[in-house]
């Protein structure tokens, strides 16, 4: 499979939240409980432009996934480090989309003067976690009942990689 990384443009808002809203609806990559609208995504790219930006993936010039560098702390002293988000259209997840972006992303951190990558995942999210692991990443430890979905204590893992 053939896939194709660019930097995201507002026209791929659409695609990029519905793939956002297929990760909070199956549970397995974010604390998110609601599902985002329009005006939260747009709000969302407006805040990630300059070092932290986003990026898709294509497949058939179809956006199959999306990731993006986000603010890890508003602190000075943290100015290098950045948090990641990765999403990827269910029918497109384990077929190394997921691969491809972290790569790009890493190379896009590093240009932008980023020593850091930090990433917090569910503890059962073996997919994610086989992902970062192979791309270098260590698990720092496990914050216990980080977050409720659904009634239920949620567990997260932090990971990060030294660029």
């Amino acid at each position: 499979m053939d896939v194709q990384t660019r930097r995201a443009k507002e026209e791929d808002l659409a695609r990029i939240l519905t793939i956002y809203n297929q990760g909070i609806a199956d549970r397995i990559a974010t604390l998110e409980v609601e599902e985002k609208d329009d005006a939260y995504i747009q709000a969302w790219f407006d805040d990630h432009q300059g070092r932290f930006q986003v990026l898709v993936a294509e497949v058939q010039q179809e956006v199959v996934g999306w990731a993006s560098l986000n603010r890890y702390s508003a602190r000075k002293a943290y100015d290098g480090v950045a948090d990641l988000s990765i999403y990827v259209e269910r029918t497109y997840r384990g077929k190394g989309v997921g691969g491809v972006l972290l790569e790009k992303l890493e190379e896009v951190a590093h240009s932008e003067q980023f020593y850091k990558i930090v990433l917090f995942t569910f503890p059962v999210n073996g997919l994610g976690q086989g992902l970062y692991r192979k791309s270098g990443y260590r698990e720092v430890g496990v914050f216990q009942n980080q977050g409720i979905l659904d009634g239920k204590f949620v567990d997260v893992m932090a990971m990060e990689k030294l660029l």
